[in-house]
């Protein structure tokens, strides 16, 4: 089995748990990616605004312990910033170490800063998590639902398609998603959302946006958060083949993908770990899909949208 799976919040543990990537308590680390037979994992930096002084430097504080991280353990996973390094990676037996931040506050709304990330390795930004920004409005309880991206997130937007990193609509207000529409040239993607019509969270996607996304050609990451999925206290598989058909039928096979949410979430869930995830793929099968759906799901999807966006 192989896997891109598009965001977990493991990075945040290592640096406040003082945890290992190697080997740990988190639901992802190396020997549990090898197992899973993982070719890439994206990593978010996320950035909690209530909590901390400056967002910017808690990134920084963040991020370089993450490469530290890295650096130890060069023979199992290097950073990757497009298809080619991915390749290369995976031909030489490492996984692939994709970086997002979880928080557009980190770049206090200054767009030359886009750069200045992008030379970091930052391939992905989810907009904004929880609290609104110089960028936009989350979809926390719907609050902020028909507010867009400000005139500054435009830009910002504007100037990350420019450089190579793909904005991420998760946690971004409805209206914000539509401005994505509006504005981007290329494909979009939202790391670790689940369809709306299936489970009722802000949280979600309507189908209307499903379809959208696809018709843009992004994908959208199956999320293991248990009030995203259902009403179990601990999400089975399911919960998560429901949703998986239910945007397949909305959206077609191109548009699925994996987003956990690892070490983000609170709960447990079926698939236990990131080494775990053949137990999903083995429903899928069971549930009628074809092993080529399933590819998709799992990384192909995502290597499209790599391919296509990333520089």
């Amino acid at each position: 089995m192989k896997t891109i799976d598009l965001h977990c919040d493991t990075a945040s543990r290592l640096l406040y748990e003082n945890l290992s990537l190697k080997d740990s308590i988190c639901k992802v680390d190396i020997r549990k990616l090898k197992k899973g037979g993982a070719l890439a994992q994206t990593f978010a930096h996320f950035i909690e605004l209530n909590i901390v002084e400056d967002p910017y430097i808690e990134f920084k504080k963040m991020y370089n312990n993450f490469i530290n991280e890295i650096n130890k353990n060069k023979d199992d996973i290097s950073i990757v910033t497009n298809i080619d390094e991915l390749e290369k990676a995976n031909l030489n037996g490492k996984v692939g170490a994709f970086l997002s931040i979880e928080e557009g506050e980190v770049l206090q709304g200054k767009v030359e800063r886009v750069k200045e990330m992008y030379d970091l390795g930052i391939r992905f930004i989810t907009l904004t998590w929880n609290f609104k920004n110089s960028i936009g409005y989350p979809n926390y309880k719907y609050e902020y639902k028909d507010k867009g991206l400000t005139s500054r997130g435009k830009e910002i937007v504007i100037e990350m398609e420019k450089y190579g990193i793909i904005p991420d609509c998760s946690h971004l207000s409805d209206g914000g998603f539509y401005d994505l529409i509006d504005i981007c040239k290329k494909p979009f993607i939202a790391t670790h959302s689940n369809a709306r019509a299936v489970t009722e969270h802000s949280r979600n996607l309507t189908d209307d946006m499903i379809v959208k996304l696809a018709n843009k050609g992004g994908v959208m990451g199956l999320n293991f958060c248990a009030p995203f999925l259902g009403d179990k206290d601990i999400p089975g598989l399911d919960e998560m083949i429901a949703h998986v058909k239910h945007i397949k039928n909305i959206g077609g096979i191109e548009v699925l993908a994996l987003g956990t949410d690892f070490d983000g979430i609170e709960n447990e869930v079926e698939v236990e770990n990131i080494g775990d995830m053949g137990k999903l793929s083995h429903k899928l099968l069971k549930e009628g899909f074809s092993q080529n759906e399933i590819d998709k799901i799992f990384f192909g999807n995502v290597k499209r949208v790599i391919k296509e966006c990333l520089k």
